[in-house]
């Protein structure tokens, strides 16, 4: 099957189609895969849900005692090579896991850290020694992880952190100083890979460092606005012996690392922020047929219909740009290693090519939750500013998610950033497309007799989009050139308008490959969120559009491109009032998030 497949690079779905045969959904998930996903889900049930406020008051030894637990069922390992003690799952596999596991609240970020940054930086960088010494007992939970880079002065500016490692004179090991803040898991970590700079480097180096080390002392648990249950600490660290050996890769290779397992960071948070909405949107629907105002369930008024529809539509689209992505680095994880790369290698390899896709779905898969969570107080009401409601809870929990794994602000810039760059590097060809789009604003626009085939709208809406945004980001580059990275408001509006391209995009070819198996008939509610979605995002597009233009172009340039925005984001008109009332009457029969 893979070598069927017309996987395009990264970045490229810009201006390449994509086929919907060749992208995974996860209405195809195999039974071994529902098997995983049903034990995670039994876990959250009896181990986690019971316990959210002991959790929250961070009992001593819950939460460790909970990934102990989470490590014997193999939860902890799932992506793990067998021969390290783990399962030995694709990326998609873990990802499935990753958005069971992500309605876990506080629990999920504690996994999260300790599967993801606890866990990836050794089993990638670390040599066999280090590996073999340290991934079975993280795989099992014997050993719990955590990640130290965040410095009180520097936080988006990793590479600017201060702690420091001179090598000691016999060469035995380096002598660390220094502070770290934000650890996540970092009260009961015994493993931890802490970054510095060695004597006058310009970039980083990371150690492996255990917790029985002389020199390292705690501050206590910070108090937060949410994730309560997540251990949180400064780490300070005082002449701290570490053995040349446990110099992690190679010297000065330290931020690498660090950017290289923060795209993996991206593309799972975005996974358990899907995972946490969907069940705030069941949560949402539950209450709403639960609670009665008027003599009827609130879930029979329109108001209510609309904010749980629109739950379900963003929901839908943000999945379906994280499985799709997950799936190309899965894809080219294969190649790689068909091309000869050792595994570790392969990995890195096939999560950078995706690097840009990893960034949008970071940003649109918190801001969904976001969303989500925010809607499903409203429907509670006065109840959902309780603490006695499980979505007050939700609410609290989500909002870190826009500044985990790089700011949401950060990340848009990289889109754009990591674009251009490729473009620069002759990976990608954005030139000749601009320019045909460019050419294209001179000519006689098409009053050709619509196509009303099924999914010919969405098609020739989706080429407007991308012509849309060659156009504004074209001309913003040739206009401002170098100083574009300052302008960082006209680098958002372009992020914006490439990430709605990508979930527009991946909704309409799960929705077209889902028809392609089922019918029309059957995929009713997801023809309805596809369309719903495209309708909502034409305007968006216009938006970001114009903002753009407006604070680069003037006069008859800036004419010409606002009368081709408004081609180019052209959309047929669409009930969204109807379509969004069945997408909400499937949700309230079935009494929970249902797609």
């Amino acid at each position: 099957m893979s070598e069927k497949k017309k996987t395009i690079k990264g970045g490229e779905f810009l201006i390449k189609d994509t086929d919907s045969q060749d992208i995974f959904i996860p209405e195809n998930w195999n039974e071994e895969q529902k098997m995983i996903a049903q034990t995670c889900q039994d876990f959250l049930d009896q181990e986690v849900f019971p316990h959210l406020d002991r959790i929250d008051d961070l009992e001593e030894g819950l939460m460790p005692s909970l990934l102990e637990k989470a490590g014997e069922l193999g939860l902890l390992g799932i992506t793990i090579p067998e021969k390290f003690g783990g399962f030995g799952k694709d990326f998609v596999t873990g990802m499935l896991s990753t958005e069971i596991t992500g309605a876990g609240y506080s629990f999920a970020v504690a996994l999260s850290a300790h599967t993801g940054i606890g866990t990836l930086p050794i089993l990638y960088y670390g040599n066999e020694a280090q590996k073999a010494k340290y991934i079975p007992k993280l795989a099992s939970g014997e050993w719990k992880g955590c990640y130290c880079l965040t410095e009180p002065g520097s936080g988006s500016d990793a590479n600017s952190g201060r702690t420091a490692a001179i090598l000691s004179e016999d060469g035995s090991h380096y002598v660390l100083n220094g502070q770290k803040m934000w650890i996540t898991n970092g009260g009961f970590a015994d493993v931890l890979t802490v970054f510095a700079k060695i004597g006058d480097d310009d970039n980083l180096s990371a150690f492996i460092l255990e917790k029985n080390m002389d020199g390292i002392s705690y501050n206590p648990e910070e108090k937060k606005m949410g994730i309560k249950g997540s251990s949180t600490r400064q780490i300070f660290f005082n002449d701290v012996k570490v053995p040349v050996e446990n110099l992690l890769y190679e010297r000065g290779k330290g931020f690498k690392i660090a950017l290289n397992i923060l795209n993996i960071g991206r593309v799972k948070l975005a996974g358990a922020a899907i995972g946490g909405s969907k069940k705030a949107c069941s949560e949402s629907v539950n209450y709403a047929n639960e609670r009665n105002q008027f003599g009827r369930p609130i879930s029979k008024y329109g108001a209510i219909r609309h904010k749980l529809a629109e739950q379900a539509i963003q929901i839908y689209a943000n999945e379906s740009a994280i499985y799709r992505c997950s799936q190309n680095i899965e894809d080219a994880i294969a190649e790689n290693l068909s091309a000869g790369m050792d595994e570790q290698q392969a990995k890195l390899k096939g999560v950078e090519e995706y690097a840009i896709e990893a960034a949008i779905v970071k940003v649109f898969g918190s801001e969904c939750l976001d969303y989500v969570v925010d809607e499903a107080v409203q429907i509670y009401g006065g109840m959902g500013y309780s603490a006695e409601s499980p979505v007050e809870r939700a609410y609290r929990d989500a909002r870190i998610n826009r500044i985990f794994e790089g700011t949401n602000e950060i990340n848009r810039m990289l889109v754009v950033d990591m674009l251009l760059k490729r473009a620069m590097k002759g990976k990608i060809d954005l030139m000749t497309p601009a320019q045909k789009v460019a050419n294209e604003l001179m000519s006689i626009p098409d009053f050709a007799e619509p196509d009303t085939s099924l999914f010919a709208a969405e098609k020739k809406a989706l080429a407007g989009f991308k012509k849309a945004v060659l156009m504004v980001a074209g001309a913003a580059v040739q206009k401002l050139m170098m100083q574009l990275a300052k302008e960082q408001e006209i680098m958002m509006n372009v992020s914006d308008m490439i990430s709605m391209i990508y979930c527009a995009e991946s909704t309409m070819l799960r929705v077209e490959k889902l028809v392609s198996q089922k019918g029309e008939e059957a995929c009713q509610n997801q023809i309805d969120m596809m369309q719903v979605y495209f309708f909502d995002v034409a305007d968006k597009m216009q938006k970001c559009g114009k903002d753009a233009l407006m604070a680069f172009a003037e006069e008859d340039e800036l004419r010409m491109m606002l009368m081709g925005l408004r081609r180019f984001t052209k959309v047929q008109p669409l009930n969204t009032k109807e379509a969004r009332r069945r997408i909400a009457q499937t949700l309230i029969e079935k009494n929970k998030y249902a797609f």
